[in-house]
């Protein structure tokens, strides 16, 4: 017999939250998606475009506390005989430079699915739960290059030439409310000359009902709600701004 969902409700602050939201968007011109009382869970899914810096947060689920952390390092040095003004240019030496980019979960049970010392890259269409390979690595993709030429790029997310993926994706499992939920993260990553690293985060979601799988990708159906990243306000000038989206869970 299949256990019944654990169903999930929506505060009475958030309902005014949203009925203002309402009011701002029409004026604005703005449709609204998919705000109905979620009934049996929902996947809340986050449209967004924010490159990734140094360091870059991602709170997938808009509870104001941060689940992941994306890093994004670069660093370089004289290997061989340098001086103070840089490399002396013959055979003995050379600039080096190192870049990776890595994802860390950042409260306990926070992990990637992967293998070894790596973040798997996911295509969209793939199941994310209680069966996927977590904990995985922290590794999405490294890079090396000598005297600014490419030696070498390495991980998932280099893709199978080396210069990077597109529209592929992070399995996420992190902890919510103290049970654990599924999630996900679409990423574009390009991997240029002199080993440069850059990355930009399309889009998240995660699953409302806890230990039930998500599939990568999946952005549009009856249990679908689409959100804008970062909060749900800031739609029209002098609009206040509105807390971002929270679904809680009925005890």
């Amino acid at each position: 017999m299949r256990r019944p969902r654990t169903p999930s409700r929506i505060s009475e602050s958030l309902h005014r939250q949203l009925n203002a939201y309402a009011l701002a968007a029409s004026a604005a011109g703005v449709g609204i998606l998919a705000l109905a009382q979620p009934a049996e869970g929902k996947i809340v899914y986050t449209h967004a475009h924010r490159n990734i810096g140094s360091k870059t947060f991602l709170d997938l689920n808009h509870d104001g506390v941060n689940d992941f952390k994306f890093v994004n390092a670069r660093t370089s040095r004289c290997v061989g005989e340098c001086t103070t003004g840089g490399v002396i240019r013959h055979g003995t030496a050379f600039q080096a430079t190192y870049a990776e980019l890595n994802i860390y979960g950042l409260r306990s049970g926070n992990q990637m699915f992967g293998q070894s010392r790596y973040a798997s890259a996911f295509s969209a269409g793939v199941r994310v739960g209680p069966s996927g390979k977590f904990p995985g690595g922290n590794i999405m993709a490294s890079a090396m290059a000598i005297s600014g030429n490419n030696e070498y790029s390495r991980g998932p997310w280099a893709g199978t030439e080396g210069g990077g993926v597109k529209h592929r994706y992070l399995g996420l499992k992190f902890a919510m409310n103290g049970k654990t939920h599924y999630g996900w993260a679409r990423l574009n990553v390009v991997i240029s000359q002199a080993a440069t690293i850059k990355a930009t985060l399309t889009g998240y979601a995660y699953e409302t009902v806890p230990n039930k799988p998500i599939i990568t990708g999946r952005t549009k159906g009856p249990d679908v709600i689409t959100l804008q990243d970062a909060s749900l306000g800031h739609l029209a000038r002098g609009s206040s701004a509105i807390s971002a989206w929270r679904v809680e869970e009925a005890k």
